[in-house]
């Protein structure tokens, strides 16, 4: 049984410089991943700054801790501008990106600005998108003729991390395309089928299951279950962090602050 390792997943409503000196706290405590939330908006109307912005702040100002976004909708973004935005801060970090994607939630983020929100046509562009951005990560010439993307070129340089950072794709239990999409992949950040956790011991086993041996398995840390518990259904990833609207309540950051410097629980 391998060890588990522990990540913060943190949504960007606090200021900027606050949560830099937080991934700060978190590689000096000696926490395993330090994640940002992707959204354009939330449906409560808090505040959210960029993440790949933060990303590239952290990457500088970190030397240990894996850092990425957990998860960027892929499906409303051009894939070719998320590949430069990877490579770029694979560099900026010396090859400590982690690349989180998944369909987007809420639907609002799409349709809010005239694109199609439904799950079909979303998981669609996220496998043409997936294709589309794995080939540019890897270097070479991409040649993709696909129904919503066309390309014809190479980025340059590629990233630090060879073949290519590793990729998550998020999964809700027990849809069978986004883990089937997972299996493909790096590894899955499992999500229950109501909440971003949810899931029993039985379940994240079944899911190791289906995604093979090898791949990350990537679930929210939900006491009273114990690291040790979910190592042995097979997770290697537990993701802890405060919910959007925890971390904008006076006091929050504070007691937060405290959770992230007492390090992860070993």
């Amino acid at each position: 049984m391998a060890r588990v390792k522990f990540a913060l997943s943190v949504p960007p409503t606090a200021a900027p410089t606050d949560l830099v000196d937080l991934a700060v706290a978190a590689d000096r405590a000696g926490w395993d991943g330090f994640f940002v939330w992707d959204h354009i908006h939330l449906e409560d109307g808090l505040p959210l700054h960029d993440p790949w912005v933060l990303l590239g702040a952290i990457a500088t100002a970190t030397r240990q801790v894996r850092l990425g976004a957990l998860v960027t909708p892929l499906a409303r973004r051009r894939p070719w501008k998320v590949a430069k935005e990877i490579v770029t801060a694979d560099h900026l970090s010396g090859g400590r990106l982690i690349v989180g994607v998944g369909l987007g939630w809420p639907a609002s983020e799409f349709t809010a600005f005239g694109e199609p929100g439904g799950d079909r046509e979303r998981g669609d562009t996220l496998d043409e998108a997936l294709e589309v951005l794995e080939g540019l990560l890897h270097g070479g010439p991409v040649e993709h003729e696909g129904q919503r993307f066309r390309v014809r070129t190479r980025i340059s340089p590629g990233p630090v991390q060879a073949p290519r950072p590793p990729i998550w794709v998020a999964a809700t239990w027990p849809h069978r395309r986004p883990l089937d999409r997972a299996a493909r992949y790096d590894g899955v950040y499992a999500l229950g089928r109501d909440t971003a956790g949810g899931l029993t011991l039985e379940q994240i086993a079944t899911v190791r299951a289906r995604i093979g041996p090898d791949a990350d398995l990537v679930v929210p840390l939900e006491p009273p279950l114990t690291p040790r518990e979910y190592a042995e259904a097979g997770a290697t990833w537990l993701i802890s962090g405060p919910d959007a609207a925890d971390l904008s309540t006076p006091g929050a950051l504070d007691r937060f602050r405290e959770v992230v410097t007492a390090g992860p629980p070993r």
